[in-house]
């Protein structure tokens, strides 16, 4: 059975090229003090060697962690779930494993507790930079990287000095789908909200009343859940048991609207026969529930490329910029029909 293969180390290069490890080190960091053809000999043996920096030696000789943070606001639950934020996460992988940067990805279920592991990376120099995404209002962590001079991205809110932004438009996709549930003829058009104090959850909850009041129409309270399968499960057995019940549902994520078709249908109601139900998301899993789920489609692999290119673009020395990509759009199928 053969052994693994070793990793090539600086040790191996000054073998080759017979000099000094500390010679090898100057000349593949580009330092002063090695002579040109003694640097061109060691690159080229290098090169012959298959020889690749480490991200610890990386880190040692150039001050930097070679590593960007992420910490996700959810449940552990929800995330296992939701296809949304692996789609973003693999848009920023794609960007950083050809730029020789790591991910530090961390979970955690409260606010508070993702506020700390944010401090506690940046104050153990483990990172160079860091995704804000789940943005609440207001939200601790800007103060936290700006007191820090930590270089930071934040996903989907209004331009904000000293920090990068990538947003993708969501007013332009739920308007459409509104005006899709209200030409229909649906008059009670319900909605399932995510937590009151992220931002996204604020903007959807606006585009949904604003949709309404300009076509007349009253907006009930909103139905406020976690984003998850069991949390559109909760808000169906909620609205659906009400004596003048919706005719159509508005949920702010795809997972929400699959839980309330799931339970409508134990409830013995037909999707869209006696309620359309709509999500937001365009998670790939909408397409094959049934009936089919329409939706909004974002682009979570785009905003997750876009912004790992914005945050090395900060570390690197740029200036903090604001991407807008492509807005999110409608799709419609089978979930959604007339009114009853």
């Amino acid at each position: 059975m053969g052994s693994m293969k070793q990793r090539i180390t600086i040790v191996d290069v000054a073998r080759q090229a017979g000099v000094s490890i500390a010679t090898v080190s100057a000349a593949l960091n580009n330092r002063s003090g090695v002579a040109e053809p003694t640097r061109q000999r060691i690159v080229t043996v290098a090169e012959r060697l298959g020889w690749s920096p480490s991200l610890r030696g990386r880190s040692l000789s150039q001050e930097r962690a070679f590593t960007v943070g992420l910490v996700l606001q959810r449940e552990s639950s929800v995330i296992a779930s939701d296809p949304f934020f692996a789609s973003f996460i693999s848009g920023i992988e794609s960007v950083l494993e050809h730029r020789g940067y790591a991910l530090v990805l961390q979970v955690a279920p409260t606010r508070t507790r993702a506020f700390e592991r944010y401090r506690r990376l940046a104050a153990d120099h483990r990172i160079d930079g860091v995704f804000l995404t789940d943005v609440s209002v207001p939200d601790p962590r800007f103060e936290l990287v700006q007191d820090l001079g930590m270089p930071a991205v934040a996903i989907n809110v209004d331009p904000r000095e000293g920090i990068s932004t990538v947003r993708q438009d969501h007013e332009r996709g739920i308007a459409a789908l509104l005006e899709h549930l209200v030409d229909l003829g649906h008059r009670r058009i319900a909605h399932v909200s995510g937590p009151k104090d992220y931002i996204h959850t604020r903007q959807r909850e606006n585009a949904w009343r604003g949709v309404l009041a300009a076509a007349g129409l009253r907006a009930s309270t909103p139905v406020q859940e976690d984003f998850s399968l069991a949390g559109g499960s909760r808000a169906a057995a909620t609205l659906l048991a009400r004596r003048s019940r919706p005719t159509a549902v508005f949920c702010s994520n795809d997972l929400m609207a699959i839980g309330f078709i799931a339970k409508a249908a134990e409830m013995g109601m037909s999707v869209p026969g006696d309620v359309s139900v709509a999500g937001y998301d365009g998670i790939d899993f909408g397409a094959y529930v049934r009936p089919s789920l329409t939706t909004v489609t974002t682009a979570p692999h785009a905003l997750g490329e876009l912004a790992a290119k914005a945050l090395l673009g900060m570390i690197e020395g740029q200036t903090a910029s604001h991407v807008d990509t492509e807005p999110a759009t409608l799709v419609v199928r089978d979930s959604t029909g007339p009114a009853s």
